[in-house]
């Protein structure tokens, strides 16, 4: 992708990423992204964030580990994965173990997934090589960056996933990828 991905005027209801963190609902949220920075032209492994508008269309949640934060949240089951493989006909989508192509536990060990935004980024038709899922998720630690996502405190994130709508956006602006 080249030149500025457009820009719409954001909504109270869209997530915005800034320097000082995500704006949404009227206030900050501190968050980390990729390690890669902001990027124009998104790649798989490249542990960037891609710039652009992403709609919200999916919301997970451990139900071993607390309550679904809104009445559409899908729970993650023992075995649900997401593959990462661009070779694989299932490449950016929710598949099942086992999966004989790289894929990434949707059940973590730690609270990073115990809920998690799903944005459109190359989905649901995904271009191999685009790069996989960016998802909104519980950081590791504040300013530990991630694989291209954006993490938020774990109670930050259960208060954002309450609060977004069907008309929700992911809004990360292509200015910020001079930054990077």
């Amino acid at each position: 992708m080249s030149g500025p991905v457009a820009r719409p005027a954001p909504r109270p209801d869209d997530l915005v990423l800034t320097p000082r963190g995500v704006r949404f609902m009227g206030r900050f949220w501190p968050c980390t992204i990729g390690r890669g920075g902001v990027t124009r032209d998104k790649r798989e492994g490249d542990r960037a964030t891609p710039a652009g508008v992403h709609d919200i269309v999916g919301l997970l949640y451990r139900p071993d580990r607390g309550a679904p934060p809104a009445d559409w949240a899908v729970p993650i089951r023992p075995g649900d994965l997401w593959s990462d493989d661009p070779a694989d006909e299932d490449y950016n989508l929710m598949v099942r173990a086992p999966h004989a192509h790289s894929h990434e536990a949707l059940r973590l060990p730690d609270p990073r997934y115990d809920v998690v935004l799903v944005t459109d980024w190359n989905w649901p038709r995904a271009e191999a090589g685009r790069g996989s899922a960016i998802f909104l998720h519980a950081w590791r630690r504040p300013g530990h960056p991630t694989a291209g996502c954006v993490a938020f405190r774990a109670d930050h994130l259960r208060a954002i996933a309450a609060r977004v709508t069907v008309t929700t956006r992911l809004i990360v602006p292509d200015t910020l990828a001079d930054r990077a």
